[in-house]
């Protein structure tokens, strides 16, 4: 994972903020808002409650998952589909198999043995799953995921972090 930190209690209170309920089975924060907000987590390939769970980079940040809302909306992911051929395909195909790699090193699980996310290797379905495996990863292993953070209109470099609320007036 790159940019991957310690999750501090601080995080996981605002990973559960952001999400509108309790963060379960954070590994790691895979990436952070230029403010220092969590981003990605990584999750646990099998929930506490034995659920297992393909989605190993998360999407957390609420300007990131509206970004990625709205490309969705707009009809980009019939466009990306369409670039899956030659070697942004075997690109794209590797991006899979580095997801599947960072995953298995946290357990693996039969139930979800050689499925990632996002519709890797062969399709586009989720570009939430995909932005978050780009931010994770860094740029250059996920083609898809790269083209769609770059088209959001969102960036990890400039904060748009809703002002966070703190209890008895304490920072």
């Amino acid at each position: 994972m790159a940019n991957a930190l310690d999750v501090r209690p601080e995080d996981l209170a605002e990973v559960s903020r952001q999400l509108g309920r309790p963060a379960r089975d954070v590994l790691a924060i895979a990436a952070r808002c230029a403010c220092g907000a969590p981003t990605v987590v990584a999750t646990r390939p099998r929930l506490a409650d034995g659920t297992p769970f393909p989605t190993f980079y998360y999407l957390t940040h609420p300007a990131a998952t509206a970004a990625a809302s709205r490309l969705e909306a707009s009809g980009r992911m019939a466009q990306y589909q369409a670039l899956l051929e030659g070697e942004t395909l075997e690109r794209y195909r590797a991006a899979h198999a580095a997801y599947l790699r960072d995953r298995d090193a946290h357990g693996r699980v039969p139930e979800i043995e050689g499925v990632s996310a996002g519709g890797m290797p062969e399709r586009v379905k989720c570009l939430h799953a995909l932005i978050a495996h780009a931010l994770a990863a860094g740029p250059g292993v996920n083609p898809i995921g790269d083209l769609a953070l770059a088209e959001s209109g969102w960036s990890p470099e400039v904060c748009e972090c809703a002002p966070r609320s703190t209890a008895g007036g304490e920072p």
